[in-house]
This record gives structure tokens, sequence and C-alpha cells, in this order.
């Protein structure tokens, strides 16, 4: 009997898992648990109190709701769930609903063979141990694949989380989050004094439904409020030859190159919107902030690289919502030395605001022939700052991008070719300066 007793001892002390919980008294964790679990279950969401009696009363009346009831015909009756001005009795439908009919369970005195205990994060199992008649039973013993990893004298448990690694099977339905794993008794021993069992446990998490789920549509009372949503779209600028087609080929020097600023198809607009551009520069690569930059656009909208070649200009259009603009194929005098090729981006301020244009949003021209400047569409008194400093825009802008364009090259080889050939049939190059 001793002997017995002092190897049980020494068991429990090796029952002990890495992936499972040490509990010094899982006797008392177990009641502890149940207590817990039974608690959770039946704990009310609400007490409604009888009309006119205080909740202090000890005469008091009150029902209890459960946490959640699952009735399948819920769906049925949605215009009972809904919101309405007032009080009225509950109908008996939805009484019915709250306060089923309950019958006592029925308690059974026989010991249980395995119980289970279902917590949140974690499950509970044990076993009775006087069903075993070999005495390293437990070592035989697993929940999915994990061990017993504690005991007493009357059972045998399986205390682990969810998340123990026990090969625990979750399943989900319509009402229920469902965890499932087996109890294996599998014995390796030459001769058996219980045979191999596998038993099967489950446990069900009730999901939570509540009365808004069901579909309640308010009622707005009161006019109705108009208000425009806009988002943001990006806006494309897009580099083109001359008959409008995506440019992909190298630049020669001195080329013209056109270029499109344009929202992408299906954008909101306004009839009376229009696409600006503010301001252009020319970098050596994708960064903003290159110390090697040219500007061709300047001041909100004036063209300043017009004063330098006839070339470069704002372009009419069908559309308002596309600008357009031409310049010739330049190269930053830093680079002209490095290399045969250069690969050059294109970054313009881009808005979209009302049309007529302003100080702060237009599109000008420089006029070599008068040294004038014109704006695009017949407002030219708005260019005059466009040779000091002109305001921003005051009319607010739907939207406000910084957008860069596909890359692209200028071949140094192919300019060079040319004035070689011209020079050998004796064509004449003569520099041009502006007036």
């Amino acid at each position: 009997m001793w002997f017995c007793l002092g190897r049980f001892l020494v068991i429990i002390s090796c029952f002990v898992c890495s992936d499972g919980e040490f509990i010094k008294n899982p006797e008392l964790e177990w009641d502890n648990m149940s207590k817990m679990t039974r608690k959770v279950s039946s704990e009310p969401l609400l007490k409604v109190f009888r009309s006119g009696i205080s909740p202090q009363s000890s005469n008091s009346e009150f029902r209890m709701l459960p946490d959640f009831v699952v009735v399948s015909s819920v769906t049925d009756q949605k215009a009972l769930f809904k919101p309405e001005r007032g009080t009225r009795p509950l109908p008996y439908s939805v009484k019915s609903l709250l306060f089923p009919t309950t019958v006592a369970p029925t308690v059974s005195t026989q010991p249980k063979v395995v119980e289970i205990l279902c917590h949140i994060d974690r499950i509970y199992v044990r076993v009775r141990r006087d069903i075993f008649k070999t005495l390293d039973a437990y070592s035989y013993l697993k929940l999915g694949t994990c061990p017993v990893n504690q005991g007493t004298t009357s059972h045998y448990y399986f205390l682990y989380l969810l998340t123990s690694g026990c090969d625990f099977k979750k399943q989900s339905s319509v009402d229920h989050v469902i965890v499932k794993n087996v109890i294996h008794y599998k014995p390796t021993t030459l001769v058996l004094r219980e045979m191999p069992f596998d038993v099967s446990i489950q446990c069900n998490y009730q999901r939570f439904h509540h009365s808004y789920k069901v579909g309640i549509r308010p009622k707005l009372l009161g006019g109705t409020l108009f208000k425009s949503l806009r988002r943001k779209c990006p806006v494309l600028l897009i580099l083109q030859d001359e008959s409008g087609n995506e440019m992909t080929r190298p630049f020669v020097m001195g080329e013209p190159m056109f270029f499109e600023a344009k929202q992408p198809d299906g954008a909101p607009t306004s009839a009376d919107d229009r696409m600006y551009i503010n301001k252009c520069f020319i970098t050596p690569s994708l960064v903003l902030s290159s110390s090697t930059n040219y500007t061709v656009i300047d001041n909100y909208g004036c063209m300043v690289d017009g004063k330098e070649s006839a070339e470069s200009r704002f372009l009419g259009g069908l559309s308002k919502l596309t600008q357009r603009f031409t310049i010739n194929a330049v190269i930053l005098k830093e680079l002209a030395s490095s290399s045969s090729t250069k690969q050059l981006y294109m970054h313009c301020d881009v808005s979209v605001g009302k049309h007529p244009p302003t100080q702060g949003l237009k599109a000008c021209n420089y006029d070599a022939g008068t040294k004038t400047w014109k704006e695009l569409y017949g407002y030219d008194s708005l260019c005059s700052c466009c040779d000091s400093s002109c305001s921003p825009a005051q009319q607010p802008r739907a939207f406000r991008n910084i957008v860069t364009s596909q890359p692209w090259e200028v071949d140094l080889e192919d300019d060079l070719k040319m004035k070689t050939l011209g020079a050998n049939f004796g064509f004449d190059y003569e520099e041009m300066t502006p007036d």
C-alpha cells in the first residue's frame, strides 16, 4: 500500500509538461473553473424590474434576460425589433423569445468517466483513474498529441491552452465555433489489462447575436441635405509625340516633346472644372529635390521656357480637363559629357480648379514678337504678373498633386551625327540668342 502511494506521488511529479499548465492543486483548479463556467453561462445580461418597484426594495421582482438566444425564426420578425417612438407592451412572440420555457436538467449521480470543461482560451479534461488496472496507464493516455500533465489519487488531468498544439481541430458554423479533439488510450505492453479506446470530445462556443444584426432600417425625418462628394484622383502626366501617341524612343536634341496632364478615365468632373499646371521642372532622376534641375513652367502657370524657345508653349484642346504643352528636347549642361544617352524626368505641380482662371490658376504663353504674355483662353490680363510674382489661387481646388512623367532619353550621338552630316554638305549652323 505504501509502495503504491509513494510510486503515485513520484508519478504526479513527472506529469508536468512544458506545453501544459502546472497547477499545485488540480482538483481545486477544476472546481474553480467549473464554477466560473457555470457563472458565465447563467449570468444575466440585463435585469428588468417591474414598473413602480425600486431595485433596492426587498420586495422587488425582476426577470433575468439570457446573454443570447438562438432562434432560427427571428429573421421573420424584423419589424418587432425596429426602433420607434413611445412605448408599447412586448408582443407575446418576443416574450417567448426572451423568456423561453426551461426544463430542469436531469442530474446523474453516476460518476463520469471522462469530464470536460470548456473555457474561452483553454480546455480541461479529466479521466477517472480507477478505470485503469495498469499503474502506469497515464503514459499511454493522450489528448490528441499531448500527454497527461497532472494527476491526483482519483483522476488523470489534461490542463492545456487551446494554443498548446495538442492537435485541436476548429470548425465554424452559423451559431458556434467548435473545438474538437480525441482522447486516445493505446497501451504498448505485451499483455493488455484494459482495452484501447478513443473518446471524442467537443466544445461549442456560442456566437453572439444582437438584435441590430437582424436588420434595422432607420427612418430619417426632416429635409434632405445634398453634399457633393469628390474623391482625390491622381493625375497622369503622359509623354507623347506630335500625333498624341505615347513616346517610347529616344529624342534628338531640339526635337519637339509633348506632355499631356489629365485625370484618369472615370474620375468625377464638373462642367466648370479646368486642369491647371502650376509648375514643371526637369531632373535627371525621380528625386524631386535633385540639385540639378531646369524649370519649364513657374509662377502659377507661366511658361517661362517660352522666353528661351518659341517652341515652348501651352496647347489648347477639346477638353479643359486635359492640358497639353510642348518644349524642345534639351539636356542638362552638367550631364552633357558623362555619356551618349541621358535619361530625364518631368515633374509637374498640377491642380484642378474652376474656370475662368485667376492669377494663381492660369496658363500663360510668352509671345516673343510682342514680348507680352497671353493666357491660353484669352484672359491675358491675368498674365501681367508672369515677369514679377503672381498671387496664389484664392478659389478652393478640388485637389493638387505633384506628378512625374515616365522617363525619356536624349540621344546626343544622333545630334552629333546630324551636325557632322551638315558640315560635310556645307550647311551653316548659327547660334541663336533671344532678343
